[in-house]
């Protein structure tokens, strides 16, 4: 490469000391150490609190479900199933409906709905804040909803409430956006371990679900959350698996193609689970009354549907075990299967309070075990277990419809304890999670803020601006030049030389680093060229190396509002080059451009796989008619 420098038209040495600035990489790298330590400690603090919280909604909605059903003041679990009220079990979800209603209009709106959309929409629109009543509003109602025939789970709410009360701490302590959003997740997960006692889960929930992104500063607070959240569940729930079942055999290679197969029927059932719920939440918005009397039409319908099948009423988490013991009457599992779907669909969609999880698994569950069945009457000889095709209905389920695919697999793991079943998991999670993917473009998390114009991130690259350094992208500058050259001797060797770079780096009497000119005030700030170029230099003193990344030196940049930044020699302190902000767009456009014909190619796919299945034929575009 070609470097010219001048000192009043005589080439000087290009040998050159430069100035580091503020830039001491150790110090930044032990502040941030200890902001990590600072941030995990608070995440551990919120677990705690979340877990004492979960202890105390559980005991809630048992308190309110005892109450409701059976007129008495207990906090065991009694499930509404057994209740003999007759005719008035139709009026008790109806009265938690209206109650939730009131609630919401009187205390926050935000208190409506499932819980994680609403964290994913604080998350990215919102920088991570939630209104500290939400912490107290939402298991509140959830208690009230469930505890009154709300066909939900206590994890919905318990995530929602978590998250709250992590952002509530986070606005408290004065952190930055992105650290209240890790506190958020970490609220929130640790309460989904404080639940089910599922931390890896719960760690791979708020990858996929809440943080959209997996680096070291995010994962460790939020592991250390969900093992405080998983020990509090322990201390305060059990101590083996909130799923109990009998141990699995290892299958087959037959029944694992069999239980990969059961995956695509579970993913088109998932499909039909979100479009149902969000078709009914779509009838709703189209009722002539308040929004505030939709949960009590939603408990009403909640409470004729319980009235016919009473197993629909309430958490659910005694018909998952039930599920997985492959001991219930065939009846049974078909009333689990349709009448909870219907009933949660409904409640769901008039916005009341309350989560999804419970209700995917108990959905999924009965799915499976009555495919498993009917495969085991036509192929006896399979190797299927009614226990593990339940199993694998329930992951799948909660795969296809949510697309947390890891979350959806560790889960199951963790909740029964059966490490007979991966390869099954894993088999018929993917195959729903592909059909998931091909042939529906929101999940039940993300449709709702989706319609709503948020975009929720669908793949968790590394940052782009940390995988290419700058050397890769700087462009070369062909000329150093003395601060005490003229602009009419800078403007002269620019013409004669074609120079194009937008700027010209310069250096001082001892041969520093002294700044950069911009080739536009060449020509503004003294027409004659008699002034010298030290009167119109950008007095930079910040620097880039060549092994440095484009993340570093886009924060260099934004720190020092520059728009340029000379490149030195890792190993020589020479000028090497120039790094404008065009160099870092460049690297985006390169990326793009890279994956714009991948991205075109899945597009196509989507749409052809669509069009099969709904029997059209595919046109050439060139055969088109004109």
């Amino acid at each position: 490469m070609k470097t010219t420098s001048y000192t009043n038209g005589i080439p000087i040495s290009p040998s050159l000391n430069y100035l580091s600035g503020d830039r001491d990489d150790p110090k930044k790298s032990l502040i941030l150490k200890k902001r990590l330590i600072t941030i995990s400690i608070l995440c551990i603090a919120v677990a705690i609190a979340i877990s004492i919280i979960a202890k105390v909604l559980v005991s809630l909605i048992n308190l309110v479900t005892n109450v409701s059903f059976y007129g008495s003041l207990s906090l065991k679990f009694n499930s509404p199933a057994f209740n003999h009220l007759g005719l008035w079990v139709i009026a008790i979800p109806a009265i938690g409906g209206i109650i939730v209603g009131f609630m919401a209009l009187y205390g926050s709106k935000a208190i409506r709905g499932h819980g994680i959309p609403e964290a994913m929409e604080q998350i990215l629109v919102n920088q991570s804040k939630i209104k500290p009543v939400i912490a107290f509003l939402k298991p509140v109602s959830s208690a009230i909803a469930i505890g009154t025939g709300g066909p939900f789970g206590a994890e919905g709410p318990i995530i929602a409430t978590g998250g709250a009360l992590g952002s509530t701490l986070g606005q408290l302590f004065k952190i930055t956006s992105n650290e209240r959003k890790i506190v958020l997740a970490a609220g929130a997960t640790a309460g989904m371990a404080a639940i089910f006692g599922t931390p890896i889960a719960a760690v791979f929930l708020a990858i996929e679900l809440l943080l959209f992104e997996f680096s070291p500063k995010a994962i460790l607070p939020v592991a250390l959350a969900c093992i405080t959240g998983a020990a509090g569940h322990h201390l305060l729930f059990e101590s083996g698996p909130v799923f109990p079942m009998s141990d699995l055999k290892t299958p087959s290679n037959i029944a694992l193609a069999i239980y990969s197969f059961m995956g695509i029927i579970i993913g088109f059932l998932s499909l039909i689970l979100t479009k149902a719920v969000y078709w009914i939440e779509d009838i709703f918005e189209k009722l002539p009354i308040h929004w505030m009397w939709w949960p009590a039409i939603g408990g009403l319908a909640v409470g004729v549907v319980g009235y016919f099948a009473p197993h629909t009423l309430g958490v659910g988490y005694d018909n998952i075990t039930n599920l997985l013991s492959g001991t219930l009457p065939l009846s049974i599992i078909f009333s689990l299967c349709f009448f909870k779907f219907l009933s949660w669909a409904i409640a769901l969609g008039s916005g009341t309070s309350g989560g999804t999880l419970a209700p995917l698994l108990t959905i999924g569950g009965a799915a499976g075990a009555i495919i498993g069945s009917l495969i085991v009457n036509v192929f006896p000889n399979a190797g299927i277990s009614i226990p593990m095709a339940a199993l694998i209905g329930m992951s799948a389920m909660f795969a296809g419809a949510s697309r947390a695919y890891l979350t959806s697999i560790t889960f199951a793991l963790e909740a029964t304890m059966q490490s007979h079943a991966l390869l099954p998991l894993l088999g018929a999670c993917t195959a729903s999670y592909l059909i998931s993917f091909f042939l529906m473009e929101n999940t039940i998390m993300t449709e709702k803020i989706a319609r709503r114009g948020v975009f929720t991130p669908d793949s968790f690259e590394p940052d782009l601006l940390q995988k290419l350094t700058v050397a890769q992208m700087m462009g070369e500058s062909d000329m150093v030049l003395s601060f005490k050259n003229t602009i009419k001797d800078a403007c002269d060797w620019i013409t004669e030389n074609k120079y194009h770079d937008s700027y010209i780096i310069t250096v001082d009497d001892d041969s520093a680093y002294a700044g950069i000119v911009k080739l536009a005030n060449l020509y503004i700030n003294n027409p004659d060229g008699n002034k010298l170029l030290k009167e119109i230099i950008d007095p930079v003193h910040f620097f880039l190396k060549n092994d440095d990344t484009l993340r570093t030196a886009a924060e260099v940049m934004a720190q020092n509002n520059t728009e340029a930044l000379p490149v030195i020699s890792a190993k020589g302190n020479k000028v090497i080059g120039i790094l404008t902000y065009q160099d870092i767009l460049s690297a985006y456009k390169l990326h793009l451009e890279e994956n714009e014909t991948a991205n075109t190619q899945i597009s196509l796919k989507r749409g052809r796989i669509k069009m099969l299945i709904k029997g059209r034929k595919l046109i050439n575009i060139n055969d088109a008619p004109k």
